[in-house]
């Protein structure tokens, strides 16, 4: 386990500082045709829930997926981190308006916004999953915290890896509790995992 701990760090901070040296010319455009790629998909077009992430830093910026989303009547939610068990709750938001600084730095939903509820029926629900690295089966190597893997542990709706085609790799460490994502979509493609 020590050493999968240890490759994972030395992978993340690797591929973390050479998506830093992406100009943000070529991450926009980037971005944008991983977006283009996701609201073209049939798992995209067929669900009616979207469990997002607010991008980062030099995270792939699914901000227009979420504003089509919306736009098409989709609800769309977000998560926030409880750094006590490192579990994560999402919940729904109307716009941009409700979201706040959280948890790390990263925008939350605020307070006081309906919950997403796995057990709801009649829901399709798809999640879009950060990530530093994936590799071709859809596992990741994330920001070290477990919180999507605990997640998944409770829920698996239909899941999506973004990452750039670079940071897509023939495999990752992982251990048996790693959760892997369905399909895994880049700037040049869609590959789907395990």
């Amino acid at each position: 386990m020590y050493e999968i701990r240890k490759h994972k760090i030395e992978l993340r901070q690797k591929y973390l500082a050479r998506r830093e040296m992406l100009s943000p010319a070529v991450r926009a455009g980037r971005d944008a045709q991983i977006c283009r790629n996701l609201l073209s998909s049939a798992v995209y077009r067929y669900s009616d829930v979207l469990l997002l992430y607010y991008p980062t830093g030099t995270e792939v910026d699914i901000l227009p997926v979420a504003r089509a989303a919306a736009k098409a009547g989709k609800r769309v939610a977000y998560p926030r981190c409880n750094t006590e068990d490192h579990s994560m709750t999402f919940y729904f938001i109307r716009s941009e308006k409700d979201m706040e600084e959280g948890s790390y730095g990263l925008r939350e939903p605020r307070e006081g916004l309906p919950a997403f509820l796995p057990e709801e029926k009649g829901t399709n629900v798809l999640c879009v999953v950060p990530a530093v690295v994936y590799d071709r089966k859809g596992y990741r190597i994330g920001y070290g915290g477990g919180y999507y893997d605990r997640f998944f542990g409770r829920f698996r709706p239909n899941s999506v890896g973004v990452v750039y085609e670079e940071f897509l790799l023939g495999s990752v460490p992982h251990g048996r509790f790693d959760m892997s994502v369905d399909v895994v979509m880049t700037e040049r493609g869609v590959y789907a995992g395990k």
